[in-house]
């Protein structure tokens, strides 16, 4: 069920309402039988680590595969092999 918050405008507290959305908003504050407003708060949803969205949601692969290719593995060319064999035998 969602949290709605309401504010008193007599009192100026803030109470978190745990209610269904089909349930009448409060019009009382439980304080001092003042008038609630209902308050537009962000919300405490959060999409945490990897997964669909935050990995392939939009990336296009010509493989099928849903991972995307990590920039760390990098293949070495033919002339990167050569070079890297020179500077170990020069050692």
């Amino acid at each position: 069920m969602p949290i709605y918050e309401y504010e008193c405008s007599e009192c100026g507290k803030v109470d978190e309402i745990v209610q269904k959305m089909s349930d009448k908003p409060l019009v009382e504050c439980r304080h001092c039988s003042g008038r609630v407003n209902k308050l537009i708060s962000n919300t405490a949803f959060h999409l945490k680590g990897g997964g669909w969205y935050a990995d392939s949601y939009g990336g296009k692969s010509s493989t099928g595969s849903t991972m995307p290719k990590s920039t760390n593995d990098k293949k070495e060319t033919k002339t990167e092999k050569t070079k890297t064999e020179k500077t170990k035998s020069v050692e």
